[in-house]
């Protein structure tokens, strides 16, 4: 075969191979904790229906936002840690759910990069750290509040679609639920979550006067 035949054949498979890789970005490999060579597809379809349950729960709180600011300053709740008859109020739960949701995320990122299954990993409702941030951060004004649930949201937006399949089935290793996959403690304890607390909030708004009859948090932490 002459130089010139050989720089044809040579561009030719150049040519297959770009046409190919382009075809189906969704099966190129990545590697890492949690995924593997033979891990050939990226995305996860559960992730994808809690995303969009996330973006629903989103759009319905930003709904209540211009209410909930028009009606600050709100009383603080006397009582917000984990007693049954605690009850929140707008401050309480915007400062938590602003909390909770980088902690989730931060959790599940633990159990990705954890080198062995199932990963320690969460919190339960009396944990300290929780309940002080909260008693701290119930105090900003209203609108900060807003703003970092936004930004969290939009983390969630460019992480979960990043997730492979194998990375969702990862497992960690909760101190009250046990065992669970990385899909699952997002559906417990992020948007479900946040689902709760967007009806919470919405009842506070009813009732117009404070805390709501809601028991703080749904027992998701």
């Amino acid at each position: 075969m002459g130089a010139a035949a050989g720089r044809r054949c040579d561009t030719g498979r150049t040519r297959q191979l770009r046409q190919v890789w382009k075809a189906a970005p969704g099966r190129q490999a990545r590697l890492g904790r949690g995924g593997s060579v033979a891990e050939t597809r990226t995305g996860d379809a559960a992730l994808e229906g809690l995303l969009e349950r996330l973006r629903s729960a989103h759009g319905r709180l930003d709904g209540l936002r211009p209410a909930v600011e028009a009606g600050a300053p709100w009383p603080l709740a006397e009582r917000f840690g984990t007693e049954p008859e605690a009850h929140w109020g707008p401050p309480e739960v915007l400062a938590h759910v602003a909390e909770m949701l980088p902690f989730w995320l931060g959790e599940a990122e633990r159990v990705l990069d954890a080198p062995v299954e199932p990963a320690p990993f969460g919190r339960t409702a009396t944990d300290q750290l929780r309940i002080a941030t909260i008693e701290r951060d119930r105090t900003l004004p209203i609108g900060e509040l807003f703003d970092r649930i936004d930004s969290d949201i939009a983390r969630y937006e460019r992480r979960l679609p990043q997730l492979t399949e194998v990375q969702a089935a990862r497992r960690g290793l909760h101190p009250t639920r046990g065992e669970v996959t990385v899909t699952e403690a997002i559906e417990r304890f992020v948007v479900s979550h946040l689902e709760e607390h967007v009806e919470q909030l919405a009842a506070a708004l009813a009732e117009g006067d404070g805390p709501s009859g809601a028991t703080p948090d749904g027992g998701r932490r």
